[in-house]
């Protein structure tokens, strides 16, 4: 069956102008689009303006095209302001979903001409999260052209509340965090961890699926635990799944639920966690991990917003904000053909990236200190438990330690090293015996042995991320000061460096 196309925009001031004579010769942009591309069975039209004037429009358009008038839908949406983001993508949302958008059978198509610029870059945004849609856009002369992304749309543009400015990163490093209840878990000086916890706290507030990028220890789950206490859906479910830990043979199941029946060991009914995190947040820990057939699935949920149980020809429609993470390369994995490059795409609108603990040389004195109030504080009334203090020695072992386990390395370490020691302070010897006990000795850098699938550009990759990232630690987050630690000739060379290693 094909399926039925549709244009979607906003009515412009030029479209308006168009219509009522004022520009010779020009039709205005959604005029252009339909004289181009004779094909949208229906013209599904958005207006915050005079809806009577509205109505003048869609007549001469339908009588300029030829179109039947029914074909053409005018929608009321009121903005507190037409260059209000938030303002615009809630109204469009609402609207949007009100005609049971998306739809297998429809194809859409967003007009990104009409109307101010927020508008077009919600547009954006809607296209490739909430509504797949293709994107066209009208250029002067009336030259209609279709909109393609080369590059992921969470760095490229989303709308500039979603990232962080260099002044506001400053800021941010400058003296005392003042932090939302919700953040406050997430202990650190650090200037790049302060620039994550505040893309964390602004992509919180929009119902779009979140991608959360970190070696393991990296406190990932901390994260998504505070997007969702700062999103609308606190108070809601927040389910936790480890894809990791699922049997790749239940993970359909495990996901979206079974009817009885439908395999060996199925006696009754089963709701998924897509079912049971209804309303609220389903944080998929590892994504890396899911079989293909699953993502398949998990692909359908994101776009569709409903799930089908296995064993089941009805869907169920869902309401579920995804926040997924995975100390996985997943672009390797796209490329490999281990990880579907679509879903990729789709999970990755809030995009984080949580540095590991060896880059983050401020925040470990700080880390050290909290842990062991909480390891006195859990000791307290046993009388085997001694209060433990630590010797600056030993801390600075810790500080200069390599941490491939990163935070929850650190947090398992010191547990040791507190029962371990008898007396009141742990000293030099006892934080070795603890790192003994589970770490082999660091491996050198340009040690690694060239075998097959070595990568040299990978490797310098990786040097430059960690000395960037001290540079950046000891400068407060001011490139200019951190190029010249580093001897570059300009902070637009770091700036190079930062968004090639992705820091």
């Amino acid at each position: 069956m094909s399926k039925s196309r549709w244009l979607v925009s906003w009515i412009g001031d030029t479209d308006h102008k168009a219509a009522e004579g004022l520009l010779r010769g020009d039709v205005g942009p959604i005029a252009a689009a339909l004289q181009d591309d004779a094909g949208y069975d229906r013209v599904y039209l958005l207006t915050n303006r005079d809806h009577q004037r509205c109505v003048r429009y869609c007549d001469w358009l339908a009588d300029l095209i030829g179109l039947d008038p029914n074909r053409i839908d005018l929608f009321d949406v009121d903005l507190s302001s037409p260059v209000d983001y938030d303002s615009i993508y809630k109204g469009v949302s609402a609207n949007l979903a009100e005609a049971r958008l998306p739809q297998e059978k429809v194809d859409l198509t967003f007009h990104l001409s009409p109307g101010t610029p927020a508008m077009a870059v919600i547009w954006v945004v809607l296209s490739r999260t909430r509504f797949p849609a293709r994107l066209i856009q009208t250029a002067r002369g009336g030259d209609v052209q279709e909109v393609s992304f080369f590059t992921d749309i969470a760095e490229a543009f989303l709308p500039e509340y979603l990232r962080s400015s260099e002044a506001r990163i400053g800021k941010l490093s400058s003296g005392p965090k003042e932090l939302p209840p919700e953040f406050s878990r997430i202990l650190h000086r650090s200037v790049l961890v302060a620039d994550q916890v505040e893309l964390a706290r602004r992509v919180a507030t929009y119902d779009v699926p979140v991608l959360i990028l970190g070696e393991t220890g990296t406190g990932k789950e901390l994260f998504a635990e505070a997007i969702h206490d700062a999103s609308r859906r606190s108070g809601k479910p927040y389910i936790t799944v480890n894809c990791g830990a699922i049997a790749r043979d239940l993970a359909n199941s495990e996901l979206f639920g079974h009817k009885k029946g439908a395999f060996t060991g199925a006696d009754k009914d089963r709701k998924g966690h897509f079912e049971e995190a209804k309303g609220g947040t389903l944080f998929l820990d590892e994504i890396g991990d899911l079989p293909l057939d699953t993502q398949v699935r998990l692909l359908r949920a994101l776009q569709a917003k409903e799930v089908t149980p296995v064993g089941s020809s009805k869907p169920i429609p869902i309401d579920v904000r995804v926040v997924a993470a995975t100390h996985r390369d997943l672009m390797a994995d796209v490329a490999a053909g281990r990880f579907r490059e679509d879903l990729f795409h789709r999970l990755a609108v809030g995009i984080l990236r949580l540095p590991p603990l060896r880059e983050r040389a401020g925040d470990i004195e700080l880390l050290i200190d909290y842990f062991l109030v909480q390891i006195n504080t859990e000791g307290q009334g046993r009388p085997e438990a001694k209060r433990k203090s630590i010797s600056d020695d030993a801390k600075k072992i810790l500080i200069n330690h390599h941490w491939p386990g990163n935070i929850r390395e650190l947090y398992h370490t010191l547990v040791r090293a507190a029962i371990w020691t008898p007396g009141d302070v742990i000293g030099v010897d006892d934080v070795r015996a603890a790192l003994l006990q589970t770490l082999a000795p660091k491996t050198n850098r340009f040690e690694q042995p060239i075998t097959q699938g070595f990568d040299l550009e990978r490797l310098l990759d990786e040097v430059k991320r960690h000395y960037v990232g001290q540079a950046l630690q000891i400068s407060g987050g001011n490139k200019s000061a951190a190029a010249k630690l580093l001897g570059l000739a300009s902070h637009q060379t770091l700036n190079n460096w930062i968004k090639r290693v992705s820091l």
